[in-house]
């Protein structure tokens, strides 16, 4: 039997569920890229705000291609359980915050309509770094940025409301993507002032997109994970999600109208969020690929196999404490060793195996935030960053298809271009090709002669 509304009162007296009213409720965001991050993070907090007596923050889900999430979700009336895990065990909760999925590609008028209507006062996205249609130099792509993709759906959406007389809506991107509420903000409007000068000017006057920091460890869900799930409910849950119980959400308190009190479970709205972001972006974000293409180089397949490897536990604290840190203006009272230490016990955690394949995905599209920053900072301080140099290694290695045998194909926006880019190329070549003045991926910094020689000595050999 499967989790539903109709179900919700088979579940065993343990297992922890949402208290309020569900029909009730008006949906009051529309997020786009309902993936797993999603339904452990933003969608928890909003199912706690409305369990403690706020109304109307029902979450609209739209996925902007793929029917996975729907075909789970819909079935189950949006209901899922989160599972939390650590060494001291398991706990469940079904979460209600989800009203509905939506796929834009098949009911797009949906999608416009939930955005247009009245109720409606944030329109959220994690839809990964690729989902924001960039072009290598951080522009927007135009030919990315086409029918099927989030700016579309958003503008069509805010244009309704502008026609209607209705009043802007708070647009917050909860990607890791350094100043991603900036970012959001420009690349929408260079899409609307190609498209609706008019619109584009009514957004700048009656939108807000503010910056946010997220921060949960959630895998990808496996078969075992839902069994496991079914053995403890007695209910087959199709959208469950396997988390730790750690989760973070640092919110800039810029919005364009109502908004749930997050604060009040958990979330910190503050002025600035640059100093969290920075710390998790090069820190948590940049450990985390370090860990996976070094510790897929030496045949680790999860998270905490990769930092029991005593070498690469020494790496990872490195890049952490002695290359990262020192590049960020920490906030009053942010403690970045304490962070690394708790950093460290989160990766350890073997109650949830997270594959190492699963961060390397969209490496072309990660490391100039994770990786690429600190050495720009690194170098304007006089300091260097050999742990960095030595994943970049690794990476290359990765991009070349090293690890595809045992894991697949290399799954990056940019696969074609890097696998072209190693045909009748030497290591350092290609690291010439990628990161010198110029090159394809040397926006955020440039490689000096040394630095080049450096990471193209640490791809590994091919036999």
């Amino acid at each position: 039997m499967r989790l539903s509304a109709a179900t919700l009162d088979r579940l065993p007296a343990g297992i922890d569920r949402f208290g309020y009213d569900r029909a009730a409720q008006a949906v009051g965001i529309v997020h786009f890229g309902i993936g797993a991050f999603h339904r452990a993070h933003q969608a928890v907090y909003c199912d706690r705000a409305m369990d403690a007596g706020q109304r109307d923050w029902m979450i609209c889900g739209v996925s902007l291609r793929s029917a996975e999430v729907a075909d789970q979700l819909n079935p189950q009336d949006g209901l899922y359980t989160v599972a939390e895990r650590s060494e001291n065990g398991t706990r469940l909760r079904v979460v209600g915050a989800v009203r509905e999925v939506l796929v834009a590609t098949a009911s797009p008028e949906a999608v416009i309509d939930r955005i247009a209507a009245p109720a409606t006062r944030i329109i959220s996205f994690t839809v990964t770094e690729k989902g924001y249609c960039r072009a290598a130099d951080g522009t927007l792509d135009p030919a990315l940025a086409g029918e099927s993709s989030l700016y579309r759906f958003v503008a069509e959406g805010l244009a309704r409301r502008r026609a209607a007389g209705l009043r802007g809506v708070t647009l917050l991107s909860c990607d890791n993507l350094a100043d991603n509420g900036p970012q959001l903000e420009r690349l929408m409007q260079a899409y609307l002032a190609a498209r609706d000068p008019a619109l584009a000017g009514w957004v700048a006057d009656h939108c807000r997109f503010p910056m946010t920091m997220i921060d949960r460890i959630v895998p990808a869900t496996t078969v075992e994970d839902r069994d496991a799930a079914q053995a403890a409910t007695g209910l087959r849950d199709e959208g469950m999600i396997a988390t730790e119980p750690f989760s973070q959400w640092v919110i800039e308190d810029r919005f364009a109208g109502p908004r749930p009190r997050w604060e009040e479970v958990g979330a910190q709205l503050v002025a600035d969020v640059a100093p969290y972001e920075t710390a998790k972006l090069r820190m948590l974000n940049g450990a985390h690929s370090a860990i996976a293409y070094l510790g897929l180089q030496r045949g680790h397949a999860h998270v905490h196999e990769a930092v029991a490897d005593p070498g690469l536990r020494e790496m990872a604290e490195r890049l952490m404490r002695r290359e990262a840190a020192p590049t960020i203006a920490a906030a009053p009272g942010q403690d970045l060793s304490a962070y690394a230490d708790r950093l460290m016990a989160r990766f350890a955690n073997p109650a949830l195996p997270h594959r190492l394949i699963q961060i390397a995905m969209d490496g072309s599209q990660k490391i100039p935030q994770r990786w690429l920053g600190t050495l720009a900072a690194s170098r304007a301080s006089g300091h260097e960053c050999p742990v960095i140099l030595t994943a970049l290694g690794a990476w290359l290695g990765h991009v070349r298809g090293d690890n595809a045998a045992r894991w697949g194909a290399v799954d990056d926006p940019l696969a074609g271009d890097l696998t072209a880019l190693w045909q009748g190329k030497d290591a350092l070549q290609v690291a010439t090709a990628l990161f010198s003045p110029g090159g394809l991926m040397a926006g955020t910094w440039q490689g000096a002669p040394q630095d080049l020689v450096r990471i193209a000595a640490a791809v590994p050999a091919r036999g």
